[in-house]
């Protein structure tokens, strides 16, 4: 029985050929700004410095007493090749669960050479599609890199800053590096807080994407099949140059348990990012003393995308993780305007007390919920 689970998890790593991933991410990622060695190196020091300086901002508008002490989990400033790396490592702890329950659910017939062909396929594919974020991403807090196999991350997770973004965006928006990298630094650690905040979270989220995950991967013929419904839809939507509204991965749910399973993650997501914004757009001039203008330019830079990127950010469903963001940020907002920051905190102490989709975009329903 432990030969059989320990034969069905080797099958379940090889369906995604996560090194291939990795090096396909490396060799597409696009060039960042160039920059000398030495001025390489006084950025780095500078995000570092700047993601110090912004944890005790940190704990004084979320008044969360975890932003006292972020031992548990590490501050990393890296290139986009080594964030498509990273997130390698944590899409295989957050796949792994549900790629297994499908090839049991197969009886385990799948090949060696199947597999390998597979984990080619995908990983060459995922690959692709890190290598389009990693210049987009400017940083993210990684829960999961400790359950990674052979870790040496510290228990909690780790922040991962993508310096080469960073600096080309505050370029392109023209402002204060000094300014700009506390800004994005404020909205970054706030996450790293809240998983602090509530140990409970990371191992509540990993379950709510093993059960969405699950449910995808748990009919593989039947995924297939929508999948390619997916694409056809996709294409007819974009024929005449039109970009789709909505990410092409909604095509693909359409049981209720699906649904059902995407609105928990999607109600998560939403808290998470619209905190981290609500915390981020707290400070003021005497803080980040651009702060207005920064605003301002990094929002308007958003309206002059391509139609390419806008047709690509579609597809993957990025358009949707901004409306995360200001639906979020509405329902914290409309939170702590009526129970303070005090009341809003109840979100951290259990899974129950987290809000639903429908309390989201309706504070009201969380807040009678919570006697309130």
């Amino acid at each position: 029985m432990e030969s059989s689970a320990a034969e069905t998890s080797a099958q379940a790593q090889a369906l995604i050929n996560w090194e291939l991933a990795a090096s396909t991410a490396a060799r597409l990622t696009p060039p960042g700004p160039v920059l000398k060695p030495a001025e390489i190196g006084a950025a780095v020091d500078n995000l570092r410095l700047m993601a110090d300086l912004s944890v005790p901002h940190v704990h004084d508008i979320t008044g969360l007493e975890a932003a006292r002490d972020l031992r548990d989990s590490s501050v990393l400033v890296v290139d986009r090749a080594s964030w498509a790396k990273a997130n390698t490592q944590s899409f295989a702890v957050m796949l792994q669960p549900a790629m297994e329950k499908m090839l049991e659910g197969r009886s385990g017939t799948v090949s060696p050479g199947a597999a390998s062909v597979s984990g080619a396929i995908t990983g060459s594919q995922l690959g692709a599609i890190l290598a389009f974020l990693s210049s987009k991403v400017l940083g993210q807090y990684d829960p999961f890199s400790a359950l990674a196999g052979n870790s040496t991350a510290p228990a909690a997770g780790r922040l991962l800053l993508v310096a080469p973004n960073i600096i080309s965006v505050e370029r392109e928006i023209n402002v204060e590096p000094a300014d700009f990298r506390l800004w994005v630094c404020l909205h970054e650690q706030t996450h790293r807080v809240q998983f602090a905040a509530a140990p409970w979270l990371r191992h509540h989220m990993l379950d709510e994407i093993e059960n969405l995950s699950g449910q995808l991967l748990g009919n593989v013929d039947s995924l297939m099949e929508r999948a390619a419904a997916a694409a056809k839809s996709l294409k007819d939507r974009t024929g005449n140059g039109a970009v789709p509204s909505r990410g092409a991965i909604l095509d693909l749910l359409q049981n209720p348990e699906e649904k059902a399973a995407l609105s928990r993650l999607t109600a998560l997501m939403s808290l998470l990012e619209g905190h981290a914004n609500v915390v981020m757009d707290a400070v003021d001039a005497s803080i980040v003393p651009s702060v207005k203008t920064i605003r301002q330019r990094f929002t308007s830079r958003g309206q002059d995308r391509g139609v390419v990127e806008k047709f690509i950010r579609s597809l993957l469903g990025l358009d949707a993780k901004m409306r995360q963001y200001s639906d979020g940020a509405k329902f914290v907002r409309e939170v702590v305007d009526v129970a303070g920051m005090e009341g809003f905190n109840k979100v951290w102490e259990s899974a129950e007390q987290l809000p639903s989709e429908p309390e989201i975009h309706d504070s009201k329903l969380w807040l009678e919920r919570m006697g309130l």
